[in-house]
């Protein structure tokens, strides 16, 4: 075994141990597994969200994007996220502690007293969660294959990266998650900004010599285009992603884990400086682009510059960084995902199934999850693949229901959610299996206007269909109670008639 393999293992085997501990003393009741029993603070908060902006995205896709396309990459460092949270997610908190809410389902239900829409948004979450999953593993593979340059396969390091969170999930839960996260925060944290910084500094001087560089090589890098990937494009995907990144049920669980509403608002409004590190990836991929020039697969840019430029023990502990943030939000994911197929699935089905027998259940279906998700990222499914392209389209269509929810009086019912939810989603399905976009559809029209993102358009199609369908059920529900309630009036009227 060489000394960067080593690392990543040995690194990956002590996250593991600290999740196993981390259950030690705790009342590991569903509401315990789940969701931490409410009780982390804003420090273990913050870490459990803030992990989830680092995902093998971090390490991959975000310098990878910037190596292959240039400046659009800056669409990774979105603060309006955290807009959206500082609003959103303390009057979700409120809602969900008061009427014990441990799953995004439970949410929707409760809300708006439907089983059924509950159901509808489990296995919406499940479906983009897993998918989402098998995207991390495939990252994963990728990861630990190239820190360990080749010595192990990216298919068994999948394998191995599956059992070891499926064991700390299984018996420690969000606790497990959250004594993780805290140490994969901190060392990627650490990786990140060291290469930000190195590399710019080591080939080329600084920042500005390395941006002059290669605005003489491939001025275009650092400039929007005027059509596709342009500014309306960055602009409405940001929108879209903001909107749609706290919908996630892994997300949410996060969140129900909070012990108050204050610990997400100080969460919310420190984030930005913390989503710094975004940055740095972007610039290593920049610092690639005239380093490791030609290569078929940009995500491997880090990696590529990275072993070009370090000892090899180095690149087990940039391996190790990135493996982790694979597997913190893969726990998390995993939690949520069991949750709802247990809670707010099987239960609808067997409504007599008691609070242990779905704790058990869940915990259960954490490996056969992990399973399911190896499998398809072994053989990178196609249709997993187009899974993955809807899956921020699909998570998004459930923001209007929660939207309309959280009003003081909500103008909608469970009829208008329901099908609001369903068009989107359909639509989504339907403009990604024929690639139909606002470009295909309006060829003639305006860039600006051809390069508005089609999951947003989805989302505003949403918000209307749930708003007319659930003003007009409400009305049609409160004109037939009306007469109902007319008739039975004048049939007294007439009895007592009767009876003078």
């Amino acid at each position: 075994m060489n000394i960067s393999l080593a690392i990543t293992f040995g690194i990956l085997a002590l996250a593991c141990l600290l999740g196993i501990r981390a259950r030690k003393g705790k009342n590991m009741d569903m509401e315990g597994w789940a969701v931490g029993g409410r009780s982390f603070g804003p420090i273990v908060v913050f870490f459990l969200l803030a992990g989830e902006m680092f995902t093998t995205f971090t390490f991959l896709g975000a310098s990878g994007m910037a190596y292959g396309v240039g400046m659009p990459a800056v669409y990774a460092f979105n603060c309006f996220y955290f807009v959206i949270a500082y609003w959103l997610l303390p009057p979700i908190w409120k809602y969900a502690k008061k009427n014990n809410v441990i799953s995004q389902s439970d949410f929707y239900v409760k809300k708006y007293d439907s089983v059924g829409l509950g159901v509808v948004v489990a296995l919406i979450g499940v479906i983009a969660s897993v998918s989402y999953l098998v995207m991390q593993f495939v990252g994963l593979g990728i990861i630990v294959s190239s820190s360990s340059y080749g010595a192990i396969s990216s298919g068994l390091a999948v394998v191995i990266s599956g059992l070891i969170v499926a064991i700390y999930v299984t018996v420690s839960g969000m606790h497990g998650s959250a004594w993780t996260a805290i140490m994969k925060d901190i060392l990627t944290l650490g990786v990140i900004v060291f290469m930000g910084f190195y590399f710019p500094i080591y080939y080329y001087g600084g920042f500005r010599p390395m941006f002059q560089a290669i605005e003489s090589a491939h001025p275009e890098m650092l400039l929007f285009p005027a059509e596709g990937l342009s500014i309306t494009w960055f602009i409405t995907t940001t929108i879209m992603l903001a909107l749609g990144f706290y919908l996630f049920p892994h997300m949410q669980s996060g969140v129900f884990s909070s012990k108050s509403a204050k610990a997400l608002r100080w969460n919310a409004a420190s984030m930005p400086l913390y989503q710094l590190i975004i940055v740095f990836s972007i610039i290593i991929g920049f610092s690639a682009i005239i380093q490791v020039p030609g290569l078929d697969d940009a995500d491997m840019s880090l990696f590529k510059l990275a072993q070009a430029s370090f000892p090899p023990w180095f690149v087990g502990m940039i391996g190790a960084a990135g493996a982790l943030a694979a597997l913190v939000p893969s726990s998390i994911v995993l939690l949520s995902s069991a949750t709802l197929l247990s809670k707010n699935i099987y239960k609808v089905w067997k409504p007599e199934t008691t609070d242990k027998q779905i704790n058990n259940l869940s915990r259960s279906l954490v490996p056969v999850l992990v399973v399911f998700a190896v499998f398809f990222a072994l053989n990178e499914s196609k249709l997993i693949g187009l899974i993955y392209i809807m899956v921020y389209s699909i998570i998004v269509q459930l923001f209007p229901a929660l939207f309309f929810s959280l009003l003081k009086k909500n103008p909608v019912n469970k009829i208008g959610a329901l099908t609001g939810m369903i068009v989107g989603v359909l639509i989504v399905i339907y403009s990604t299996l024929t690639d139909t976009t606002m470009a295909t559809l309006f060829p003639n029209l305006p860039g600006y206007i051809k390069d508005f993102d089609t999951g947003l358009v989805i989302l505003i199609i949403n918000f209307i269909v749930t708003y007319v369908v659930g003003v007009a059920t409400n009305k049609a529900v409160k004109s037939e109670t009306g007469s109902l309630r007319g008739e039975s009036e004048r049939k007294m009227d007439f009895h007592h008639m009767k009876v003078k």
